[in-house]
């Protein structure tokens, strides 16, 4: 009896390790209760890998493993064996300069990334005759301004040198490299009118003809997908970059509305900035309290009064909601 004790102690001291998992002796996985589910395990951290080429024409290379655009210049950079000081912006599904395809703080998990790079440098003499020259800049998070949008009829219009995609290097100069575009916009109207200054532009390399638009990437069935088409990867200035859903219309439309709001006001164009502002709006009863909640966040662009109440109807109001 005392041998056949010891075989049973043993079978129960080698349990613990049956399929290589072992478990603390005296205190077996209890199973579920009855009606009960047992949890289902953690859901795995997919691995996101997305596609690139350089704007003007190069082969397909894969990068993963950023978390804001910063990280995601760097590793364009590395696949193709440049800087990344010399990505000037990307583009979403096409190679052509289209600023309504910029990369901003999204990306989908379908998005094939263009990187437009440095191309020829040029300088033009522009002479303030308005106070307005019918500018909208943005920039790629990275350091760069550039020029989105040209008002016909303006000063700059006039100027056949200057294209949407130049970015802006240096006024008379002094370069702005490092600056912000609600910096480089606030420069531009403070310059007197009647004197004439200089600006040093980089204007991107020429794509090829040859690479046609794409509107989906070639990449192999089931790589990089999350469940859902919608979701996208939102990169983000501080912290991890995170798999969020995607707007619904109605917070497009809003966001496409306070965009359209910082154009009029402040002559920039920033998607990211503009759905960060729907986010407050949404959380504020009256535009009193979002232009203390944007004081608080983005206080560096000092908004007058009327823009922040504008942007809380844009955002509110269509819901019928009331101050």
């Amino acid at each position: 009896m005392r041998r056949a004790g010891r075989r049973g102690r043993q079978a129960q001291e080698g349990s613990p390790m049956e399929n290589g998992v072992g478990q603390e002796l005296g205190t077996p996985e209890a199973p579920a209760a009855e009606g009960v589910p047992a949890p289902r395990p953690p859901r795995a951290r997919p691995r996101l890998v997305f596609h690139t080429q350089l704007a003007h024409g190069s082969p397909t290379g894969c990068i993963e493993g950023f978390t804001n655009v910063k990280e995601l210049y760097a590793k364009i950079a590395e696949v193709f064996g440049i800087s990344p000081t010399e990505i000037l912006f990307c583009t979403l599904n096409t190679h052509k300069v289209d600023m309504q395809k910029l990369l901003g703080g999204q990306i989908g998990l379908e998005d094939f990334i263009f990187a437009h790079v440095r191309g020829e440098t040029k300088e033009v003499e522009v002479t303030k005759t308005d106070d307005a020259l019918g500018l909208t800049i943005t920039d790629n998070g990275a350091g760069y301004a550039f020029i989105k949008r040209i008002k016909e009829g303006s000063i700059i219009n006039r100027i056949q040198t200057v294209c949407v995609g130049d970015s802006i290097e240096a006024i008379n100069d002094h370069t702005i490299v490092g600056c912000r575009h609600y910096e480089v916009a606030r420069m531009l109207r403070e310059l007197p009118r009647a004197q004439p200054f200089t600006l040093r532009l980089v204007q991107p390399k020429k794509a090829f003809d040859m690479i046609g638009q794409r509107t989906r990437s070639s990449k192999s069935p089931g790589e990089g997908r999350v469940v859902s088409g919608k979701e996208t990867l939102r990169l983000r200035a501080q912290g991890p970059a995170t798999l969020e859903e995607g707007p619904s219309p109605l917070e497009e439309e809003a966001a496409r509305r306070v965009d359209d709001l910082l154009e009029s006001y402040m002559g920039i164009r920033d998607s990211e900035l503009a759905s960060t502002m729907v986010e407050a709006a949404k959380e504020s009863p009256g535009a009193a309290q979002l232009a203390r909640g944007l004081d608080s966040v983005l206080g560096e662009f000092a908004f007058p009064q009327e823009f922040v109440a504008e942007v809380w109807a844009a955002v509110c109001q269509p819901k019928g909601g009331q101050e």
